[in-house]
């Protein structure tokens, strides 16, 4: 297989620049031109679309600590593009670098599960400690501080984090499904369907819709998880025309939440109202400064690591990394991200973070921002379908949340497993985020087994100065009902 030329070598037997787009993005000294630019920019907003379906059923789908639902679902649905359009657009003009944004997955479910269904906890609230998180990035960013706490916390611990979130949206994904439900006589903790079977219409179609997204993503298919959502969701509707099942609501084996039929309008003007939607000190008085702390630092770590990983990884197979392993203009990437993630709770949709599916465009030959800003386009128009995604059952979309769960879990493999010291912190982080139906609890407990381990065995000396800091806090975290109670 041929070797990525690097950027010097493609410079080197590039052509001049055709017009004044070519010489801003670099595209003919990259080896690229507009039609692959445009190109690419398309393959990637039509693999990462499925985000504009998803975060409504994972940000709809949830009441507050106040007993409050977020919005409607085409009210998210047309936020969610919206941001993703503006910020991916944000990335490829001043970073010129082929990365699109859009809604964390797991970032997303942390904020829905973790954070607003917090007893007292608004989604106002709940959005307001996403935006202090990424102002926070963006303050790390500037001073150069990001590096430190990226080195501070284990390699492991990092990886840890992302197969948990992996499989905590995996279970999440299998419960709106129906697949997975907590059984009425209490005897397991969960069950598979009803009484151990599935004889529900809505979790055939999941079942469907599953493999056949399977089937397209080991083929190799483009868009693999937008077209099997598509194509579930067209049959969930005609399973609807045909059987009548109805709602979950009125029916224990009906759909879990949308009912699927065909919309009154196929287009309408988007509705972005959930622009502004949060409240930056809101959630202090309601649940503790140490608990928002814990809180920003647990959406910190998932977002912080992974957009590091992202840009690599994309760089790399753009073949735009030098010989440190660096993407061309690291600091302005970095600053657009964090941009991102403050601007995604500011506009009531979770914080927006790089997507390693920006790879499938750099795969098709995207090598500079002009691919960003196709997408963000892309992105914009997409504003103006927001009625269809009250079409969507989340039996339809749910297939996605397992499959994307089994892609974050591939990493597992990074972390030493004949190393228990390091290896049992990054199984309890793993394990408990899905067992106890909360990332922090799932960081908390390998953090601070980490360090415990560590300790004891005499290896004080390893354990980074900010490593103990984050461990105090969690610790309190832990603790914070006794505490609560003892100052009450």
């Amino acid at each position: 297989m041929a070797s990525t030329p690097t950027p010097t070598a493609q410079a080197e037997r590039a052509a001049p620049p055709k017009n004044a787009i070519d010489r801003y993005f670099k595209i003919t000294e990259r080896g690229s031109t507009i039609g692959t630019e445009i190109r690419g920019g398309l393959v990637t907003f039509f693999t990462m679309s499925y985000i504009i379906v998803l975060n409504p059923i994972i940000l709809g789908g949830v009441k507050d600590g106040t007993g409050n639902n977020l919005a409607d679902f085409a009210t998210i649905a047309a936020t969610t593009a919206l941001v993703a359009g503006v910020l991916t657009i944000l990335m490829g003009v001043v970073a010129n670098f082929p990365l699109a944004l859009a809604t964390g997955l797991g970032l997303n479910a942390v904020v829905a599960f973790s954070i607003a269904a917090l007893p007292d906890m608004s989604w106002q609230d709940a959005m307001g400690i996403v935006v202090m998180e990424g102002l926070i990035i963006l303050g790390l960013v500037l001073t150069g501080f990001r590096q430190a706490v990226f080195n501070a916390v284990p390699i492991e611990i990092k990886t840890a984090i992302s197969v948990g979130i992996g499989l905590f949206i995996a279970f999440i994904g299998l419960v709106d499904a129906g697949f997975v439900r907590v059984p009425p006589g209490g005897g397991t903790p969960v069950e598979m369907g009803i009484d151990g079977s599935l004889s529900t219409w809505p979790v055939l179609v999941f079942v469907l819709g599953l493999l056949a997204m399977i089937i397209l993503i080991v083929k190799k298919v483009r868009g693999a998880i937008l077209i099997s959502i598509i194509g579930t969701t067209i049959l969930a509707i005609v399973v609807e025309a045909i059987a009548s099942v109805g709602s979950k609501v009125d029916n224990p084996s009906g759909w879990s939440l949308n009912v699927p039929k065909l919309p009154d309008a196929f287009f309408a003007t988007p509705d972005f109202s959930l622009l502004g939607h949060f409240s930056l000190f809101g959630s202090i008085p309601k649940i503790g400064i140490v608990a928002v702390v814990l809180l920003v630092f647990s959406l910190l770590l998932a977002d912080f690591f992974d957009t590091m990983g992202t840009m690599v990884a994309v760089g790399g197979e753009a073949g735009l990394l030098d010989e440190k392993g660096n993407p061309p203009g690291v600091q302005r990437i970095l600053v657009v991200d964090s941009i991102a993630a403050a601007a995604g709770g500011a506009a009531g949709v979770s914080s927006n973070t790089s997507y390693i599916e920006s790879a499938s465009g750099v795969g098709d030959g995207a090598r500079t921002g002009f691919a960003s800003v196709v997408t963000g386009i892309a992105f914009l128009l997409a504003t103006f379908l927001a009625p269809l995604v009250d079409v969507i059952p989340s039996e339809a979309a749910a297939p996605a949340l397992v499959v994307v769960g089994y892609l974050m879990v591939t990493q597992v493999l990074g972390i030493d497993w004949k190393n228990p010291e390091v290896a049992i912190p990054a199984f309890l982080a793993i394990v408990l985020m899905p067992f106890t139906y909360s990332i922090t609890a799932g960081i908390g407990a390998g953090v601070i087994t980490y360090v415990v381990i560590k300790a004891f065995t005499g290896k004080i000396r390893q354990i980074h100065v900010l490593m103990w800091v984050i461990t105090a806090l969690f610790v309190l975290y832990f603790v914070r009902g006794p505490i609560q109670t003892l100052i009450g």
